[in-house]
């Protein structure tokens, strides 16, 4: 309830007005209050800070899949967020085509499930590079075989475990990718009226480019929806990613097999002296017994060593290391 006015007051006010020292249309209200409209059937249970930090979320699982695919795909790959939007799960299921790729990822140990729609283009492009091919997707959309969908799985298995760092900073989570689907009506997670967020991102593989779909219901996050906000993803961020980044691939690099070979000798021979080799013949090589050998590591060549055995099997001792520019 408003002030109350005393005569006296009122009597002040209707002869500034008459005189003209105050004018009527400054004293009209101008602080009004915006109604905004709530739908009752579609709660907004996602604020914009929690998309925005969603997209924060994926867009480092982007760069994690822009570094990680392409040792399996053999092609350049680059993922970039598009856009995030909080939607029932009903205008989802709905707008999705069939077949489609689904995969249904428990995100334990948070509650139900997401899921991570994969256009069908991306899966023929990336079916075709793990059998060798070029990467073209078809040109009329079919059925997944099953040996097809194994292959897939492959896959979506490495974008699942890539989860869990991302998402380090809001909960430490064990995500395990449960089946694929490529019926929308075999993936009802949830209910047809409950909200979820979706994340859009835009995957390119070599030539080929189409969207990949993340599906979060609130129920899912609803335990950890407090710490969906960016400045408590920002404090809870390793602060040296630089560092973190570094030993990641000083890890992965220690754990890459090369190939290791010791060159015994060289020698050449014709064609016909090739053909007619016999068991039990000798070929002449241009090193001596006592001589050291060039082990070459990959195409490089880096250590001398001496012949040997170990065991039942042959081995050279490093001797030395060659230093070359």
């Amino acid at each position: 309830m408003g002030d109350v006015l005393s005569q006296e007051e009122i009597d002040r006010l209707l002869n500034a007005l008459d005189s003209g020292e105050l004018d009527a249309n400054d004293m009209q209200e101008t602080d009004e209050r915006q109604v905004k409209d709530y739908d009752f059937a579609r709660p907004s249970k996602f604020a914009k800070e929690h998309l925005r930090t969603l997209e924060f979320i994926f867009e480092h699982f982007g760069r994690l899949l822009s570094t990680n695919l392409p040792a399996y795909l053999r092609k350049n790959v680059q993922v970039e967020v598009m856009n995030s939007e909080a939607i029932t799960y009903s205008e989802f299921s709905n707008a999705l085509s069939n077949p489609v790729l689904l995969g249904i990822i428990d995100f334990s140990p948070l509650e139900g499930n997401i899921l991570i729609e994969l256009a069908s283009s991306l899966g023929y492009a990336m079916i075709d590079r793990l059998l060798g091919g070029r990467g073209v997707p078809l040109e009329r959309s079919r059925e997944f075989s099953e040996i097809e969908l194994i292959l897939l799985e492959r896959i979506i298995n490495v974008c699942t475990n890539l989860l869990i760092e991302p998402w380090a900073s809001v909960a430490a989570i064990e995500p395990r990718l449960e089946r694929i689907e490529t019926n929308s009506q075999f993936a009802q997670i949830i209910s047809p009226g409950e909200m979820t967020a979706i994340v859009t991102m835009n995957v390119t593989i070599g030539d080929v480019e189409g969207l990949m779909n993340v599906c979060i219901p609130f129920s899912c996050v609803e335990s950890v929806v407090d710490k969906l906000n960016t400045k408590y993803w920002y404090s809870a961020s390793q602060v040296n990613d630089e560092e973190s980044y570094r030993e990641v691939i000083e890890n992965t690099l220690s754990r890459a097999k090369i190939p290791v070979r010791a060159v015994l000798g060289k020698s050449t021979i014709s064609v016909n002296d090739f053909i007619n080799l016999q068991m039990g013949d000798i070929i002449r090589l241009n090193s001596k017994v006592d001589e050291e050998l060039e082990v070459y590591v990959g195409s490089i060549r880096k250590f001398r060593a001496l012949p040997g055995a170990s065991g039942d099997s042959y081995a050279v001792r490093v001797v030395s290391i060659i230093e070359e520019e």
